[in-house]
Parts: C-alpha cells; sequence; structure tokens
C-alpha cells in the first residue's frame, strides 16, 4: 500500500472516498433490489473506480444515454411500473451509479452527494430497526467526509481527522434533530411510513390446526409480542395468552367453529373473583385480526386505531388486519369461571366427532369410560374431572416423547399417535385429548394461542416469541363451566414451567448444547448480553418507531408537569448555571490550550532529533528546522505552525479570532509529522 500511496493524488483519493460513501448508501438496498439491478450498479461504481484509478476520461454522453434508457426500460420490466416504492428506489440506485460517470463539473459533484442522501433515507423504506438506523449514521459521517473533502483549497487533513470532523458536525445537528423530533406534531403511524419489516412479524396462529402445524412454528425467535405488568407479574404457569377457539374436526384438522345463520349468541356468563391484573400489551404487526390476551382478559379495553370485538369463545379480534406495531392496555382475571350455568344441552357442539376416523381411539375412550369409579349426583364435575386425569395418567406413565420432529401421520392420526409413534408437539397432545374427551361424553375445545415468555431483567418486559405458540385444551362441566387442561404439561411439565427449550432434548455435538445452555442460564454472561440487545431493541421500538400523537401527548404532559415543580425547576436551573460556569472556565483555558500544542509540535519533531533547545524561540527554531529532511508540504505547514504560534503567544490577536487560530493549530499539526 505504502509504494502505491503517492500514486493517488488528492482528486483521486477524494473521488475514491465518494465512491465508498455511494457504495455504503446503496449497500442495503441489495437484499430487494432484482438481481440484475445490484449487479449492474456494482459494475458501474468498479468502473469508475478503475477510470479514477487509472486516469483515463469518463465515458462519452452516446454511450451513457442507451445504457441508462435500457436501464429504466429493465425496471419497468422488473416490476411493471415505474412508480411506487420498489420500482422508484431501484431507479434512484441506477441514477446515482451512472451519474457517477458522468461528473465533470462541481455542479455534478453537489447532485451526486444530495442524490446519495435521498437514497439514504429510503432505506428506512424497508428497515427502521436499530442496526440499520447505526449503519445509517456510520454512512451519514462517510458521506459528510467525502462532502467537506472536496471543498478544502489548502492543505487536506488526514482521513481519519476528516471522519472525526463528520462526526462532530452531525453531533452538532443532532439537538435540532432531536427537538424537531419530540416536539413537532406527529402524524399516526410508524416513522416513515410502512416500512418493509413493518410486515416482519408473523402471528403464527391461524384459524386452523393440525399436526406439525405449531411444531414448525416454534422454531421460529421472531417475537410476536411484549408485555410490561403494571401489577407483580403472575407465576409462568399461569402465563396462557389466549387467541382462537378450534371446535370444528375433520379426522385432520382443527377449525374453528362457524356462526351459524340465525342462531343467537349466547350470554356468556363470567364469574371473575378478586382484581384484574394490569397490563400493556405491544403486539408486533400481524396482517391477521386475532389477538392473543392473557386468559381470561376482561372486556373492558380497546386498541388504538382499531375496533375490537368477541366471540362466545372469548376470542378477541379487531375488525379489519393489524398492519402496525399496536400498544394497549389490558386487564386479565386470572381466577374465573366461564358459563358454569349453561344448559348441557347447549354443549353438545363440542361433542362432535366425524364418522369412521380413528376406531382405536373410540375404543380406548369406551375402556377409560368404563374404568372411571364414578360420582355421586351431588357431584356432577367429578366425573369429568376423573375422566380427565386417566387420560393424562396415560401420558404420563407411558412412553409417549415430547419432541419438534414427530413422524408423519396418515389418515387416522389420532389412532397412529396414541398407539403406533407416541411421539409430538403440544398440537398432537390437545388434538388427541379433545377426541377422548368428546368420545367419553365431555364437551370439549382446543385453544391455541401462547404459553409463557421470557422476562427481561433488564427493561422488566416480558418478550414473548413465535417459539411460545402452544395448544391446549377446555373441558366443560355443570357447575364448574369451562376449565383450563393442559395436556403437553402431563408429558413435558418444563415446557410450562420453565420454557420449551428446557423441555426438548439438547442437540449434542460441536458444543452446541453447552452454548444453547449458557444462552438459557439466566446468570450467564452470554444471556445477560442477549437480555440487553432486547432491553435496547424494545427501547428503540417503543420510543422511537412507536413514537405516535398519543405517546407524544402523553410525554409532553409529564415534562410539561414535570417542570411544572419548582424542584425541578431549580435543578434545571442549577445544571444550566454549571454548564455556564464551565463554559466560561474553558474560555479562560486558551493560554494552556496554545501551550499544549506547541508542546506536542515539538515532541513531534523530536523524534526526527531536532528537539527544541530550552532558549529557542518559534522563529530560531523554525530556522533551524529548515535543514530538515522533509517534504515541501511538511516544511509550509512547520513555518505556517511556528509564524501563528508566535503571533498568538507574542501578539495581541483580537478575542473573537482566537478560537479559529487555535482550531488552524490543530488542522496543521498532523500535517508536521
Amino acid at each position: 500500500m505504502n509504494r502505491w500511496a503517492p500514486r493517488l493524488t488528492r482528486d483521486k483519493s477524494d473521488t475514491l472516498l465518494l465512491l465508498t460513501a455511494a457504495l455504503m448508501v446503496l449497500a442495503p438496498h441489495f437484499g430487494h433490489l432484482p438481481l440484475w439491478t445490484s449487479a449492474g450498479v456494482c459494475a458501474t461504481l468498479l468502473w469508475r473506480a478503475a477510470i479514477t484509478w487509472r486516469g483515463q476520461r469518463m465515458p462519452p454522453i452516446w454511450l451513457l444515454l442507451p445504457v441508462s434508457v435500457a436501464a429504466m426500460g429493465g425496471v419497468y420490466l422488473s416490476y411493471r411500473t415505474l412508480l411506487g416504492r420498489d420500482a422508484g428506489v431501484a431507479m434512484l440506485a441506477l441514477l446515482l451509479a451512472f451519474k457517477l460517470l458522468e461528473m465533470h463539473a462541481r455542479r455534478d459533484l453537489f447532485v451526486v452527494v444530495f442524490l446519495s442522501f435521498f437514497v439514504l433515507l429510503t432505506s428506512f423504506f424497508y428497515s427502521q430497526s436499530m442496526p440499520t438506523a447505526l449503519f445509517m449514521i456510520a454512512t451519514l459521517v462517510v458521506l459528510l467526509t467525502a462532502q467537506q473533502s472536496f471543498q478544502y483549497t489548502g492543505a487536506v487533513p488526514p482521513l481519519g481527522r476528516r471522519l472525526r470532523d463528520a462526526a462532530r458536525l452531525a453531533l452538532l445537528a443532532a439537538p435540532l434533530a432531536l427537538l424537531l423530533f419530540v416536539g413537532f406534531p406527529r402524524i399516526q403511524g410508524p416513522l416513515w411510513g410502512l416500512p418493509g419489516d413493518a410486515h416482519g412479524g408473523k402471528t403464527g396462529i391461524s384459524d386452523s390446526m393440525a399436526p406439525g402445524t405449531l411444531s414448525s412454528l416454534a422454531q421460529s425467535e421472531e417475537v410476536a409480542f411484549r408485555v410490561r405488568f403494571l401489577d407483580p407479574a403472575p407465576a409462568r404457569n399461569q402465563l396462557y395468552w389466549r387467541s382462537i377457539v378450534l371446535g370444528d374436526y375433520d379426522g385432520r384438522t382443527w377449525t374453528r367453529v362457524p356462526r351459524r345463520r340465525g342462531l343467537q349468541r349466547l350470554d356468556v356468563a363470567i364469574e371473575a373473583r378478586g382484581r384484574p391484573l394490569r397490563h400493556e400489551i405491544t403486539m408486533e404487526a400481524t396482517g391477521k385480526r386475532w389477538l392473543a390476551l392473557l386468559e381470561l382478559a376482561g372486556p373492558d379495553f380497546s386498541v388504538p386505531g382499531h375496533r375490537v370485538r368477541d366471540s362466545d369463545e372469548m376470542e378477541q379480534f379487531t375488525m379489519d388486519p393489524v398492519t402496525q406495531r399496536l400498544r394497549f392496555a389490558a386487564g386479565a382475571y386470572l381466577d374465573y369461571r366461564l358459563q358454569a350455568g349453561e344448559q348441557p344441552e347447549r354443549m353438545r357442539r363440542w361433542l362432535e366427532l366425524p364418522a369412521g376416523f380413528n376406531p382405536r381411539t373410540l375404543a380406548l375412550a369406551r375402556q377409560l369410560r368404563q374404568a372411571a369409579p364414578g360420582a355421586g349426583p351431588d357431584q356432577p364435575g367429578r366425573l369429568d374431572q376423573q375422566l380427565s386425569e386417566l387420560v393424562l395418567a396415560r401420558f404420563r406413565k407411558q412412553a409417549y416423547r415430547y419432541t419438534l420432529e414427530p413422524p408423519l401421520l396418515g389418515r387416522d392420526a389420532v389412532d397412529e399417535f396414541l398407539f403406533d409413534s407416541k411421539a409430538g408437539f403440544c398440537e398432537h397432545y390437545a388434538g388427541a385429548y379433545v377426541v377422548l374427551m368428546r368420545a367419553m361424553g365431555v364437551p370439549a375445545r382446543v385453544v391455541t394461542g401462547y404459553q409463557g415468555g421470557e422476562m427481561n431483567p433488564v427493561d422488566g418486559y416480558l418478550t414473548v416469541r413465535q417459539s411460545d405458540a402452544h395448544a391446549w385444551a377446555e373441558i366443560w362441566s355443570a357447575g364448574a363451566g369451562w376449565r383450563r387442561v393442559d395436556p403437553t404439561a402431563a408429558v413435558a411439565p418444563e415446557r410450562v414451567s420453565r420454557n420449551l427449550a428446557r423441555a426438548l432434548p439438547q442437540p449434542a455435538g460441536f458444543g452446541l448444547g453447552a452454548l444453547i445452555e449458557l444462552q438459557n442460564d439466566p446468570d450467564s454472561w452470554l444471556a445477560q448480553l442477549r437480555f440487553s440487545y432486547a432491553a435496547m431493541n424494545n427501547s428503540w421500538n417503543q420510543w422511537v418507531l412507536d413514537y405516535n400523537p398519543e405517546r407524544q401527548r402523553s410525554f409532553l404532559g409529564e415534562l410539561g408537569a414535570a417542570f411544572g415543580n419548582w424542584r425541578t425547576a431549580l435543578g434545571a436551573a442549577l445544571v444550566a448555571l454549571l454548564a455556564a460556569a464551565l463554559r466560561r472556565r474553558r474560555r479562560r483555558r486558551p493560554a494552556a490550550a496554545l501551550d499544549g500544542l506547541y508542546q506536542a509540535f515539538c515532541r513531534q519533531q523530536a523524534r526526527y532529533g531536532y528537539a527544541r533547545r530550552p532558549d529557542e524561540g518559534p522563529a530560531g527554531y523554525a530556522a533551524r528546522l529548515r535543514a530538515m529532511r522533509a517534504s515541501r508540504e511538511k516544511h509550509a505547514a512547520m513555518d505556517q505552525f511556528l509564524t501563528l504560534y508566535g503571533a498568538l503567544k507574542y501578539g495581541a490577536p483580537k478575542p473573537d479570532t482566537r478560537p479559529a487560530s487555535l482550531a488552524t493549530l490543530k488542522t496543521l499539526l498532523p500535517l508536521c509529522r
């Protein structure tokens, strides 16, 4: 590299820096642009770099014009339009690359720089995550560095110094940007409209369930929602997030019970005990209408921007799909009775089974019914409880396995699971349990949603992921109502008491099991690092991406109330006085700063054998340094440094010019090496 360095003139180095900034601007778009567009942009940048390196002439306009027209035609063929987000960004990327081949005047340089700023903003159309924002800040600093590099008329500081100056320039604008972000009137919706990752969250819970549905979803670490408890958080075995209730079964797939036309809704009686558990849910965008709420969510809650409805099965859903992140408050009664006084005749729809399926399961149900001890007439729900315990005891005592990779099942899926494979995920156990209970005359249904979650000790939020998707069951008894039963807990109790990773066998080989164990240990350094990053990402979502009009009004109201307090106002005044005192003290230290720069210069030259003598002044020192073997630029920088130092030290410069002169000395110091 040192052998090549002299070949790079200032124009070449500045142009290559601009090409680097342009590549950083365009790189985030390569993931969603068509392959030919990304390849064309990279080829154009390489072509421009080769022209700069070799000092060749720019391509003529008669060559660039047909290439540009062909590129625009390619955009139209790829998107069937020249309008819209994707087509517009593709055209901007190509135009920026082609404009780099058509830089003939200073005006063209400014066009490239400002077009790069605009393309930089379009990255937020696709992702608004915290890593994306950090990369955009780094790109902004490099772009500002390239812009200011073309502004120098004399000696150019080293690249590191220019990068630091650009970073300081960006920091100077940060307070104003923060003030505008906090106080400027907000519009409803996420920052910069709907980015590509606004729909990245997937609910994972649909209105149907078949073997393998949830086991494939359990391998996803996507966040479903986050919860902040305003009251003490409940135990993990109470964290059941109810979403969709499934009651129709065709022998393989469970679906929701359709609402029959003309049938009136049931008068669902709920007996809630105690006070509701208050919490706040931040739900990721799903593109669907179903909500997942802690059992049993109270009816008095609302979702901003949506109309909320419920069903007889205590499902909660919105009238329109959820296409952006939502935050809403809710309350849940953990101790309740649901439809305890309902007439048994109205529960018959929860006894239906398809004819001609699973004969061995039906025979097992008859055997279990005969083996039940029975109950007296004063205990109507006792027999149902005994039958449930017999089914759960079978799961516990026989060689059933909890696994993410169950074998494929055929036509009689429940028969093959109960008697042959004996291996399955939560949907296998919940579905088989409900079939057995219905076959024994007990109303039962499948409930899907999420169970558990991971509490982050850094910010106190409970994170529920797609891997926490779960299926359980409910059985109904006269006088007792619907009761939750989790058949999975009979086979893998760790799934409910701890998490999914603890319930599954750990993989062996290459230390993977030890790594997973280290990650699941909440006291390990890896888990603490993961918790810290998750907390920062959650804060980014809560205070930047989800800073909506409602949150703005709340924050500004709290800020106004805080400054209305005389203690807070006194504290703010003291902080302002301290800042003024520090600024005044800094103004009193220019002499120390000047001497420090001169001492740094002397130490710098002493390394080359030209140490300053004790009786030597700036002028004499400059005369002796002229004998040093160095470049013409270095001698000019040393003479300018010592001349300016002598004027500041022994002359009488104006106070308003002294800071600028010190800044000039700081700029000259690296050039004197």
